[in-house]
């Protein structure tokens, strides 16, 4: 189960580096105050009315175009060896040896004999203190 929950945060945390880094567009078209098209990938497309023709007509044009632009990063956090100062190393390095510590296997001998045969009894517990099992 703790594999498996490892995994799982693991494989969310590769997807949220991954989509942060996505720059994407949402271009929706409106005919009047009604929502005619949505586009994630291009352009919208329109309702089919020229605007032209529109424009002659009416003063005022009823389509309009929205875009959402969402901007992702441009560039993830780099490392250099510039940075790494003294004090980060000492930092690294006893991180490093607490944590291995824990997970040294301690080896415990399990002296189970198979093959043992109880001890001969001289005398009859049972009868001699009068405790008999019911």
């Amino acid at each position: 189960m703790k594999q498996l929950s490892i995994k799982i945060s693991s494989f969310a945390l590769a997807f949220l580096v991954l989509f942060s880094t996505f720059s994407f567009t949402v271009e929706k078209h409106f005919c009047g105050e009604f929502l005619m098209d949505v586009s994630f990938t291009g352009d919208a497309a329109d309702c089919g009315m020229d605007l032209e023709k529109v424009a002659k007509t009416q003063k005022k044009n009823c389509c309009k175009d929205e875009i959402h632009h969402i901007k992702g990063q441009d560039e993830l956090q780099q490392f250099s060896l510039a940075d790494f100062n003294p004090e980060k190393q000492q930092f690294v390095a006893a991180l490093v040896t607490s944590y291995s510590s824990l997970f040294v296997e301690k080896t415990i001998k399990n002296l189970l004999y198979k093959d043992f045969s109880p001890p001969d009894i001289s005398k009859d517990y049972q009868a001699l203190y009068q405790t008999f099992i019911i």
